[in-house]
């Protein structure tokens, strides 16, 4: 939870580095979908309304998508953990290349024990806080603790796009704000974390959406 240049080969306050987790999950990329239910949680009907809801995300967040992962970890696995190395790994398959994993949201739900956690990638650090995901996770847990993950997943896109709308209005109010915000994570963090729009094209120039592991080998590692 601490702040490190995105480039540093380990975090300095605590030693973690991606290299440990490409240890234990593999380090080639995850050929996936916006909607990953390996565990078969959802229903054909449900599954359906679930693509048109990343859709109209999208339609709304034109430079962001929205992705799931309902899947079963094993007791080994850090949920926090395992959504950080599955944004940064993934290669999806049904997202446009304008839209670089630095602008998606990664919602992991393990169906084992029932617990959940958001990534989202560096262009939103700015746009979507700790507490908006603590949000959308806290009032999704009803629905959870019922084995009902459709509309769990409902109520966290809901919460998610509302924080994200609300954002967009306060930028567009007062951009001065946001732009030095926007500066100083890039002093944090290095070069790389730019602006939504202004970093769209040039983040999409690094990204490689070559797939290397399909999902077969991703649930061998988590199941």
């Amino acid at each position: 939870m601490q702040r490190i240049h995105r480039s540093a080969p380990q975090c300095p306050h605590c030693g973690f580095a991606m290299q440990d987790l490409d240890a234990h999950y593999g380090a080639g990329e995850v050929r996936m979908r916006r909607l990953s239910d390996s565990a078969g949680v959802l229903r054909l009907k449900e599954r359906k309304k679930v693509e048109k809801w990343f859709d109209q995300f999208e339609a709304t967040f034109p430079e962001l998508f929205f992705s799931v992962y309902f899947g079963a970890l094993d007791e080994r696995s850090n949920i926090r953990q395992f959504g950080l190395w599955l944004l940064n790994r993934g290669a999806f398959e049904d997202v446009d290349l304008s839209r670089p994993n630095d602008g998606g949201v990664l919602l992991v739900v393990d169906v084992n024990s029932k617990a959940a956690f958001i990534a989202s990638g560096y262009l939103l650090d700015v746009y979507l806080k700790e507490e908006d995901t603590f949000r959308a996770l806290s009032k999704a847990h009803p629905h959870f603790l019922q084995g009902n993950y459709f509309r769990a997943l409902k109520s966290i896109m809901g919460n998610i796009s509302g924080s994200l709308r609300k954002r967009s209005r306060q930028a567009n109010r007062n951009p001065e704000k946001y732009q030095r915000l926007i500066g100083q994570s890039q002093q944090d963090m290095g070069d790389i974390l730019q602006r939504i729009r202004s970093g769209k094209d040039e983040a999409t120039k690094d990204l490689s959406r070559r797939p290397a592991v399909d999902e077969n080998h991703l649930q061998q590692h988590v199941q």
